[in-house]
């Protein structure tokens, strides 16, 4: 049901997008509700050519069914030329992006910090802030030329706020997102685009279902009780759903939230309150 009925007829890049359980995709979702035009980027099959993956295909083909137009786009987020030609092309596309969801971030690396490599580290790292910055740039230069405005969503998370054993560079780079984050909406505040970033706690997407069994196995105790664990420290009694952070996300790129920029919304049931 749509809420923000500016939204209607906008165009949106959601990286990290091309997997059916992942929050991109719920975000797509959300934002295809209100009739935005969605570019959905994924890094798709590196053994194969660089065209979308058939899942990607199909739910492109569910967002197009849902009456929004919608464009699958394989792109590396560490390849600057491969960023700015996922901008060319959907530009061409739409004639104009008017919201960038940084989504696509690695979070399967984990490791205490005296077992981690340097590659493991810059994987992170690379993804999580170096992708998330040539998005950015290449946006905001496409949305100050064409002088509308508009707005960029980063996916951060709790962990841009509180430190977790065996997260090291995930943590890193979800703190420095927050940082990247206040200095893109005092620098680009003037061109009319609001920068803002969600923080949500755990959400079983299906990379959170690996990190459920990957915690509970590293405290030694069975999924179950791991998963009652966590329930019990979040005031609200459960984790995230993947509409929790869609719902976030579709307010901040609509006018609702016009004299918002520069900060990290929590979405986390009242687990993080800073």
């Amino acid at each position: 049901m749509a809420m923000y009925p500016d939204l209607k007829g906008k165009t949106a890049i959601i990286t990290g997008g091309g997997k059916r359980a992942g929050l991109g995709f719920a975000m797509a979702v959300r934002l295809a509700q209100e009739g935005v035009n969605i570019v959905l980027a994924d890094l798709g099959d590196a053994q194969a050519s660089p065209a979308p993956t058939q899942e990607m295909q199909a739910l492109a083909a569910e967002l197009q069914g849902a009456g929004v137009q919608a464009l699958p786009l394989v792109c590396d987020m560490l390849d600057a030329a491969a960023v700015q030609a996922m901008v060319d092309t959907a530009v061409a596309h739409f004639g104009r992006i008017d919201i960038l969801v940084n989504n696509a971030g690695v979070g399967y690396l984990m490791k205490p910090i005296v077992e981690m490599t340097v590659q493991e580290w810059d994987t992170v790292l690379g993804v999580n802030l170096r992708g998330v910055f040539l998005a950015t740039q290449a946006v905001a230069r496409h949305m100050i030329a064409h002088g509308g405005g508009g707005r960029i969503v980063n996916i951060a998370s709790q962990a841009a706020k509180s430190g977790f054993p065996n997260a090291s560079a995930y943590t890193a780079s979800k703190h420095g997102l927050v940082g990247l984050t206040r200095v893109a909406a005092i620098e680009l505040g003037k061109h009319r685009i609001n920068v803002n970033a969600i923080c949500p706690n755990h959400v079983t997407t299906g990379l959170g279902a690996w990190q459920n069994a990957y915690f509970a196995e590293q405290a030694g105790v069975s999924l179950d009780d791991y998963l009652a664990a966590m329930r019990s420290r979040i005031p609200l009694g459960r984790p995230g759903l993947q509409s929790d952070t869609a719902n976030a996300c579709a307010y901040l790129c609509s006018e609702q939230s016009q004299y918002m920029t520069g900060e990290a919304m929590n979405v986390s049931g009242g687990e993080e309150y800073h």
